[in-house]
Protein backbone atom coordinates (compact mmCIF):
# COMPACT_ATOMS: atom_id res chain seq x y z
CA UNK A 1 0.00 0.00 0.00
CA UNK A 2 1.17 3.25 -0.77
CA UNK A 3 2.82 5.14 1.84
CA UNK A 4 1.28 9.32 3.35
CA UNK A 5 4.29 10.40 1.26
CA UNK A 6 3.68 8.91 -1.94
CA UNK A 7 -0.05 9.93 -1.59
CA UNK A 8 0.44 13.22 -0.45
CA UNK A 9 2.65 13.34 -3.86
CA UNK A 10 -0.49 11.86 -6.00
CA UNK A 11 -2.80 14.13 -5.15
CA UNK A 12 -0.85 16.50 -5.73
CA UNK A 13 0.10 15.67 -9.43
CA UNK A 14 -3.42 15.29 -9.99
CA UNK A 15 -4.19 18.68 -8.69
CA UNK A 16 -1.86 19.93 -11.36
CA UNK A 17 -3.25 17.78 -14.27
CA UNK A 18 -6.60 19.22 -13.19
CA UNK A 19 -5.11 22.76 -13.57
CA UNK A 20 -4.17 21.98 -17.13
CA UNK A 21 -7.15 20.17 -18.39
CA UNK A 22 -9.28 23.36 -16.91
CA UNK A 23 -7.19 25.97 -18.87
CA UNK A 24 -7.52 23.65 -21.93
CA UNK A 25 -11.60 23.53 -21.66
CA UNK A 26 -11.32 27.81 -21.30
CA UNK A 27 -9.25 28.08 -24.52
CA UNK A 28 -11.24 25.48 -25.98
CA UNK A 29 -14.19 27.39 -25.21
CA UNK A 30 -13.00 30.40 -26.07
CA UNK A 31 -12.04 29.41 -29.65
CA UNK A 32 -14.96 27.52 -30.08
CA UNK A 33 -17.12 30.44 -30.63
CA UNK A 34 -15.26 32.27 -33.28
CA UNK A 35 -15.00 28.60 -35.34
CA UNK A 36 -18.96 27.88 -34.04
CA UNK A 37 -19.66 31.38 -36.00
CA UNK A 38 -17.32 30.34 -39.07
CA UNK A 39 -18.88 27.26 -39.51
CA UNK A 40 -22.14 28.55 -39.66
CA UNK A 41 -21.56 31.84 -41.52
CA UNK A 42 -20.38 28.68 -44.41
CA UNK A 43 -23.82 27.40 -44.82
CA UNK A 44 -25.45 29.63 -46.34
CA UNK A 45 -23.19 30.62 -48.91
CA UNK A 46 -22.38 26.95 -49.53
CA UNK A 47 -26.13 26.21 -49.71
CA UNK A 48 -26.53 29.07 -52.53
CA UNK A 49 -23.56 27.90 -54.56
CA UNK A 50 -25.18 24.58 -54.70
CA UNK A 51 -28.72 26.00 -55.85
CA UNK A 52 -26.89 28.13 -58.46
CA UNK A 53 -25.22 24.89 -59.31
CA UNK A 54 -28.39 22.88 -59.68
CA UNK A 55 -30.28 25.79 -61.58
CA UNK A 56 -26.94 25.64 -64.40
CA UNK A 57 -26.89 21.92 -64.54
CA UNK A 58 -30.56 21.32 -65.33
CA UNK A 59 -29.63 23.12 -68.95
CA UNK A 60 -27.09 20.64 -69.13
CA UNK A 61 -26.83 17.25 -70.31
CA UNK A 62 -24.66 14.72 -72.46
CA UNK A 63 -21.00 15.08 -73.57
CA UNK A 64 -21.18 18.53 -73.42
CA UNK A 65 -21.36 18.51 -69.34
CA UNK A 66 -18.12 20.00 -67.35
CA UNK A 67 -16.42 16.69 -66.30
CA UNK A 68 -16.38 18.16 -62.62
CA UNK A 69 -19.82 17.47 -63.11
CA UNK A 70 -20.37 14.54 -64.64
CA UNK A 71 -17.90 12.60 -63.62
CA UNK A 72 -15.13 10.25 -65.71
CA UNK A 73 -18.03 7.76 -66.04
CA UNK A 74 -16.15 5.30 -64.30
CA UNK A 75 -16.08 3.88 -60.95
CA UNK A 76 -12.79 2.25 -60.54
CA UNK A 77 -10.52 4.74 -59.25
CA UNK A 78 -11.10 6.68 -55.85
CA UNK A 79 -10.12 9.26 -54.21
CA UNK A 80 -10.38 10.17 -50.17
CA UNK A 81 -9.96 12.75 -48.79
CA UNK A 82 -9.86 12.92 -44.59
CA UNK A 83 -10.07 15.75 -42.46
CA UNK A 84 -9.12 15.67 -38.49
CA UNK A 85 -7.00 17.79 -36.60
CA UNK A 86 -3.54 18.11 -35.79
CA UNK A 87 -4.03 17.58 -31.70
CA UNK A 88 -5.17 15.30 -29.74
CA UNK A 89 -7.28 15.70 -25.87
CA UNK A 90 -10.35 15.79 -28.22
CA UNK A 91 -12.16 13.15 -27.04
CA UNK A 92 -13.04 10.74 -29.79
CA UNK A 93 -13.05 13.48 -32.61
CA UNK A 94 -10.07 12.28 -34.46
CA UNK A 95 -10.82 8.28 -34.07
CA UNK A 96 -14.74 8.54 -34.70
CA UNK A 97 -13.97 10.51 -38.36
CA UNK A 98 -10.48 7.92 -38.86
CA UNK A 99 -12.82 5.51 -38.46
CA UNK A 100 -15.60 6.10 -40.51
CA UNK A 101 -12.56 6.43 -43.34
CA UNK A 102 -11.45 3.23 -42.77
CA UNK A 103 -15.03 1.31 -43.28
CA UNK A 104 -15.42 3.27 -46.76
CA UNK A 105 -11.40 2.49 -47.34
CA UNK A 106 -12.13 -1.11 -46.57
CA UNK A 107 -15.12 -1.87 -48.39
CA UNK A 108 -13.38 -0.12 -51.77
CA UNK A 109 -10.32 -2.11 -51.53
CA UNK A 110 -12.83 -5.37 -50.87
CA UNK A 111 -14.74 -4.54 -53.72
CA UNK A 112 -11.38 -4.26 -56.10
CA UNK A 113 -11.44 -0.46 -56.20
CA UNK A 114 -8.06 1.36 -57.02
CA UNK A 115 -7.81 4.07 -53.41
CA UNK A 116 -5.73 7.16 -52.76
CA UNK A 117 -5.35 8.99 -49.64
CA UNK A 118 -5.42 12.38 -48.81
CA UNK A 119 -4.51 13.29 -45.32
CA UNK A 120 -5.32 16.34 -43.97
CA UNK A 121 -4.35 17.04 -40.04
CA UNK A 122 -1.55 15.46 -38.79
CA UNK A 123 -3.49 12.92 -36.96
CA UNK A 124 -4.94 11.09 -39.60
CA UNK A 125 -1.87 10.77 -41.12
CA UNK A 126 -0.86 9.01 -38.15
CA UNK A 127 -3.69 6.89 -37.89
CA UNK A 128 -3.50 5.52 -41.40
CA UNK A 129 -0.16 5.28 -42.29
CA UNK A 130 -0.10 2.09 -40.39
CA UNK A 131 -2.75 0.26 -42.90
CA UNK A 132 -2.53 2.30 -45.97
CA UNK A 133 0.82 3.76 -45.58
CA UNK A 134 1.37 3.09 -49.71
CA UNK A 135 -1.79 4.51 -50.16
CA UNK A 136 -1.17 8.07 -48.85
CA UNK A 137 -0.39 10.73 -51.63
CA UNK A 138 0.13 13.85 -49.45
CA UNK A 139 -0.16 15.28 -46.05
CA UNK A 140 -1.79 18.77 -45.26
CA UNK A 141 -0.94 19.83 -41.83
CA UNK A 142 -3.15 22.55 -40.45
CA UNK A 143 -0.62 23.71 -38.15
CA UNK A 144 0.91 25.64 -40.92
CA UNK A 145 -1.86 27.86 -40.94
CA UNK A 146 -2.70 30.37 -38.20
CA UNK A 147 -5.98 30.76 -39.53
CA UNK A 148 -8.09 28.13 -41.70
CA UNK A 149 -9.16 30.01 -44.81
CA UNK A 150 -9.33 30.08 -48.53
CA UNK A 151 -5.02 29.82 -47.93
CA UNK A 152 -5.76 26.52 -46.25
CA UNK A 153 -8.57 25.02 -48.61
CA UNK A 154 -7.08 26.22 -52.24
CA UNK A 155 -3.96 23.66 -51.68
CA UNK A 156 -6.38 21.18 -50.82
CA UNK A 157 -8.91 21.96 -53.78
CA UNK A 158 -6.11 22.09 -56.46
CA UNK A 159 -4.63 19.19 -55.06
CA UNK A 160 -8.00 16.93 -55.63
CA UNK A 161 -8.38 18.78 -59.33
CA UNK A 162 -5.19 18.03 -60.40
CA UNK A 163 -5.32 14.01 -59.80
CA UNK A 164 -8.80 13.95 -61.11
CA UNK A 165 -7.12 16.03 -64.46
CA UNK A 166 -4.35 13.53 -64.58
CA UNK A 167 -7.27 10.32 -64.20
CA UNK A 168 -5.67 9.52 -61.36
CA UNK A 169 -9.19 9.70 -59.39
CA UNK A 170 -13.00 8.92 -61.08
CA UNK A 171 -14.66 9.43 -57.55
CA UNK A 172 -13.44 12.15 -54.96
CA UNK A 173 -14.89 11.62 -51.27
CA UNK A 174 -14.65 13.88 -48.43
CA UNK A 175 -14.58 12.89 -45.45
CA UNK A 176 -14.94 15.14 -42.07
CA UNK A 177 -16.76 16.01 -38.73
CA UNK A 178 -19.95 18.07 -39.18
CA UNK A 179 -21.10 20.20 -35.74
CA UNK A 180 -23.99 19.97 -34.63
CA UNK A 181 -23.38 21.06 -30.90
CA UNK A 182 -20.54 20.84 -28.24
CA UNK A 183 -21.78 17.39 -27.33
CA UNK A 184 -22.44 16.58 -30.99
CA UNK A 185 -20.29 16.13 -33.90
CA UNK A 186 -20.90 13.86 -36.47
CA UNK A 187 -18.28 11.88 -39.02
CA UNK A 188 -19.81 12.95 -42.55
CA UNK A 189 -18.37 11.73 -46.00
CA UNK A 190 -19.24 14.19 -48.80
CA UNK A 191 -18.76 13.40 -52.50
CA UNK A 192 -16.81 16.12 -54.02
CA UNK A 193 -16.33 14.27 -57.65
CA UNK A 194 -18.92 14.43 -59.57
CA UNK A 195 -20.47 17.14 -58.30
CA UNK A 196 -23.73 16.33 -55.80
CA UNK A 197 -26.39 18.40 -57.86
CA UNK A 198 -29.04 18.72 -54.68
CA UNK A 199 -32.47 18.32 -55.89
CA UNK A 200 -33.61 19.99 -52.89
CA UNK A 201 -31.99 22.60 -52.78
CA UNK A 202 -34.14 25.80 -53.68
CA UNK A 203 -34.34 27.11 -57.65
CA UNK A 204 -32.94 30.55 -57.89
CA UNK A 205 -36.08 32.28 -57.95
CA UNK A 206 -36.56 34.42 -61.36
CA UNK A 207 -39.33 36.31 -60.70
CA UNK A 208 -41.17 34.33 -64.06
CA UNK A 209 -38.51 35.51 -65.83
CA UNK A 210 -36.66 33.33 -68.46
CA UNK A 211 -32.80 33.66 -68.92
CA UNK A 212 -30.33 33.31 -71.99
CA UNK A 213 -26.93 32.69 -70.59
CA UNK A 214 -23.80 34.56 -71.75
CA UNK A 215 -21.60 32.44 -72.14
CA UNK A 216 -23.25 29.23 -71.92
CA UNK A 217 -24.25 27.04 -68.68
CA UNK A 218 -21.23 24.85 -69.89
CA UNK A 219 -18.90 27.67 -69.70
CA UNK A 220 -20.08 29.20 -66.70
CA UNK A 221 -19.90 25.55 -65.03
CA UNK A 222 -16.69 25.06 -66.16
CA UNK A 223 -15.56 28.12 -63.59
CA UNK A 224 -17.80 27.63 -60.99
CA UNK A 225 -17.07 23.94 -60.58
CA UNK A 226 -13.47 24.49 -59.84
CA UNK A 227 -14.56 27.41 -56.90
CA UNK A 228 -17.50 25.09 -55.30
CA UNK A 229 -14.47 22.28 -54.79
CA UNK A 230 -12.98 24.83 -53.10
CA UNK A 231 -15.73 26.56 -51.30
CA UNK A 232 -17.30 22.62 -50.36
CA UNK A 233 -13.17 21.94 -48.83
CA UNK A 234 -12.77 24.84 -46.75
CA UNK A 235 -16.83 24.53 -45.34
CA UNK A 236 -15.41 21.24 -44.73
CA UNK A 237 -12.57 22.67 -42.32
CA UNK A 238 -14.95 25.23 -40.81
CA UNK A 239 -17.18 22.15 -39.70
CA UNK A 240 -14.56 20.08 -38.77
CA UNK A 241 -12.79 23.11 -36.67
CA UNK A 242 -15.62 24.22 -34.41
CA UNK A 243 -16.41 20.44 -33.61
CA UNK A 244 -12.52 19.70 -32.99
CA UNK A 245 -12.73 22.46 -30.36
CA UNK A 246 -16.24 21.25 -29.19
CA UNK A 247 -14.95 17.77 -28.76
CA UNK A 248 -12.25 19.28 -26.79
CA UNK A 249 -14.06 21.63 -24.94
CA UNK A 250 -16.43 18.80 -23.83
CA UNK A 251 -13.57 16.14 -23.20
CA UNK A 252 -11.32 18.69 -20.58
CA UNK A 253 -14.66 19.76 -18.98
CA UNK A 254 -14.71 15.81 -18.22
CA UNK A 255 -11.81 15.61 -17.78
CA UNK A 256 -12.00 18.77 -15.02
CA UNK A 257 -14.67 16.96 -13.19
CA UNK A 258 -13.05 13.15 -13.53
CA UNK A 259 -10.02 14.60 -11.44
CA UNK A 260 -12.21 16.72 -8.73
CA UNK A 261 -13.54 13.12 -8.14
CA UNK A 262 -10.25 11.42 -7.57
CA UNK A 263 -9.00 13.96 -5.60
CA UNK A 264 -11.66 13.85 -3.68
CA UNK A 265 -11.34 9.85 -3.37
CA UNK A 266 -7.21 10.22 -2.71
CA UNK A 267 -8.06 12.82 0.38
CA UNK A 268 -10.56 10.44 1.67
CA UNK A 269 -8.29 7.05 1.57
CA UNK A 270 -5.33 9.82 2.48
CA UNK A 271 -7.07 11.17 5.62
CA UNK A 272 -8.63 7.40 6.77
CA UNK A 273 -5.20 5.74 6.43
CA UNK A 274 -3.70 8.71 8.74
CA UNK A 275 -5.96 8.33 11.12
CA UNK A 276 -5.09 4.50 11.40
CA UNK A 277 -1.48 5.28 11.54
CA UNK A 278 -2.33 7.53 14.34
CA UNK A 279 -4.54 5.85 16.24
CA UNK A 280 -1.85 2.77 15.96
CA UNK A 281 0.90 5.22 17.22
CA UNK A 282 -1.12 6.30 20.43
CA UNK A 283 -1.97 2.29 21.21
CA UNK A 284 1.59 1.90 20.95
CA UNK A 285 2.41 4.59 23.39
CA UNK A 286 -0.50 3.57 26.13
CA UNK A 287 1.03 0.10 25.95
CA UNK A 288 4.36 1.09 26.58
CA UNK A 289 3.19 3.60 29.55
CA UNK A 290 1.33 0.48 30.46
CA UNK A 291 4.73 -1.62 30.29
CA UNK A 292 6.39 0.48 32.52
Amino acid sequence: MASLKEMRNRIESVKSTQKITKALNMVAAAKLKRAQGQAESARPYARKMAAVIANLAAGVSGDGAPKLLSGTGKDQKHLVVVATGDKGLAGGFNTNVIRAAKERINTLIANGKDVRIVAVGRKVRDGLTRLYGGRIIRTFELSDHKVIGMTTAEPIARLIAEEFEAGNADVVTLFYSRFQSVISQVPTPRQLIPAVVDGDAPPVDLNGAVYDYEPSEEEILDVLLPRNLTTQVLAALYENQASFFGAQMGAMDNATRNAGELITSLRLTYNRKRQAQITTELIEIIAGAEAL
